[in-house]
């Protein structure tokens, strides 16, 4: 899954990379280094703009949040638990399959954040208590040092407890898709522990190459099996992995040395 990732560069490094045509600096959310579900985040899309005469889709960038709400559901109370969307299945899921026919998106990112849980599950005994060790963060980002561009889907809800004119009446919700993580070694290895990705978790978010930007930001494609191709896992070895400090673990810590690499995994320690 992808729960946690980081976000720090700025809408017009951001408009650079993906040719956004449109964006309001002063809607962007703040750099993000421990962006967790329900918070505010930029995506990428390609849409209309309201009440332009030219009808064209423009690439934008749009401040939407993580967890999704699909158009039908009675209230938002599910948003935390539809932040991902499996790419094996989101095309015949209810909750996905409107979206990812019409309403496709890049989350950008930094990296990911991941726990190590192979050697956590033990039980340790402290003081005559059974307490279980903490697990071990690891951010993941591509091995160039480029943006991560994660495959995503949009959804708007409507509050039928608010007047139209309420600026809380629609909702703009996004998921990131996700996918069976590469088997194959790393483009840079940690010095110590996992070799892979899936030795850190059997799922990763999708990751889009920038030939697949365009036709996936495509509103006009909306044939299911051709947007299927597009979700093929890119070629392995392009991803670096490294532990980050257990800091990460608590959603209220946020900076940038939250990404400072460790050159070691840190000693057990204990809840």
């Amino acid at each position: 899954m992808c729960g946690r990732y980081a976000a720090s560069r700025g809408p017009g490094e951001l408009a650079e990379a993906f040719g956004v045509e449109r964006w309001d600096p002063q809607e962007a959310p703040a750099p993000d280094w421990n962006v967790a579900p329900t918070k505010e985040v930029l995506v990428v899309l390609d849409r209309p703009v309201k009440d332009a005469p030219d009808p064209r889709p423009v690439r934008q960038l749009r401040v939407l949040t993580w967890g999704l709400v699909p158009s039908w559901a009675e209230d938002p109370d599910g948003a935390a638990r539809m932040i991902n969307a499996r790419a094996e299945t989101l095309h015949e899921k209810p909750s996905f399959r409107r979206a990812f026919a019409q309403r496709r998106c890049i989350v950008p990112a930094d990296g990911y954040y991941e726990w190590v849980t192979a050697h956590d599950e033990r039980q340790l005994e402290v003081e005559g208590r059974r307490k279980r060790a903490r697990k071990q963060p690891y951010f993941v980002l591509p091995a160039d040092g480029s943006v991560l561009a994660m495959a995503g889907i949009y959804e708007f809800w409507r509050d039928p407890g608010l007047p139209a004119e309420h600026p809380r009446a629609w909702w703009a919700t996004c998921s990131v898709i996700t996918t069976e993580a590469e088997t194959g070694p790393l483009g840079v290895a940690p010095a110590e522990g996992p070799a892979s990705l899936a030795d850190i978790h059997p799922r990763m978010p999708l990751v889009l190459p920038p030939d697949r930007w365009d036709a996936w930001l495509d509103p006009a494609r909306t044939d299911a099996d051709e947007l299927r191709g597009l979700l093929a896992p890119p070629p392995g070895g392009l991803m670096r992995a490294y532990p980050v400090a257990t800091a990460v673990s608590n959603v209220r810590n946020n900076g940038p040395e939250l990404l400072a690499e460790l050159a070691a995994p840190e000693e057990a320690t204990l809840f």
